[in-house]
């Protein structure tokens, strides 16, 4: 019964016309919640659901998740981490599985920052305090801030890339939320510069970063951190996100 249930809901899912972008394919970048090249740190305990990995750096830059190392030595776990740890010096087939995802990483940065043309530009000004935000391709020739709550609104098959050739700013206690069925699964936040997530702001969606990511005190995302440079946390709570329009595809399959 289950199972038929859930058939119908994803057909309901794969019925809704898609609007926005191309999806963003993550390919093995998409099997992490946090992804660094060059190191994940936190102070104090964070609370991350889905794997995370390092490279080409070593374990040594994974600091404040008291690792322990599995039997195989092909990955570590951690009590903050729902899932497992890799970096690129534990046992094989790790190190090559782990350069095969970054470079899953890269071509999704390099896809996500190429696709042209926006259908928004310089959307308030690279201030999307306030705004209600529809599925679309949105390019900003600066910094992005989001200095109060925002919204993103769109159904479940519905796409959005935010290209950004500075930071991303989310002021502290603000959130995005979403709104009508949009999945963070199917949000891009391609930033050619720094994330910075205030304490206590709530983001959402997939952070493709050229630099560092830095989330402060109590900050949430539902979302992946992919970024490549460091990433830093400080009891912050990550958590991967639902597959998205991957289960409408799977709709089409079973109806």
């Amino acid at each position: 019964m289950t199972k038929f249930v859930l058939i119908a809901a994803l057909g309901a899912i794969a019925s809704v016309s898609a609007a926005g972008p191309a999806a963003v394919e993550l390919g093995k970048a998409g099997n992490y919640a946090i992804l660094s090249k060059s190191g994940i740190s936190t102070v104090p305990t964070s609370d991350i659901t889905g794997n995370i990995g390092v490279s080409p750096i070593a374990s040594t830059a994974i600091t404040g998740f008291s690792l322990k190392m599995d039997s195989t030595n092909t990955s570590a776990t951690s009590t903050q981490v729902t899932g497992s740890v890799y970096a690129a010096d534990y046992a094989t087939p790790t190190p090559a599985d782990l350069t095969a995802t970054i470079g899953d990483m890269e071509i999704a940065y390099t896809d996500a920052a190429g696709r042209t043309p926006p259908d928004h530009l310089n959307f308030g000004s690279g201030d999307l305090g306030g705004k209600t935000l529809g599925p679309g391709l949105y390019k900003f020739g600066s910094s992005v801030i989001i200095p109060t709550d925002c919204f993103i609104h769109g159904n479940p098959t519905d796409t959005w890339i935010f290209q950004m050739s500075g930071d991303l700013t989310m002021a502290a206690n603000k959130r995005v939320t979403l709104v009508g069925g949009a999945l963070a699964s199917n949000i891009v936040w391609q930033v050619a510069g720094y994330v910075e997530v205030g304490a206590g702001a709530h983001m959402e969606g997939i952070l493709l970063v050229k630099t560092a990511a830095h989330f402060r005190t109590d900050s949430r995302l539902n979302g992946r951190i992919l970024a490549q440079t460091a990433v830093t946390l400080q009891s912050s709570t990550v958590t991967q996100p639902y597959l998205g329009r991957f289960l409408a595809q799977t709709a089409d399959i079973l109806v």
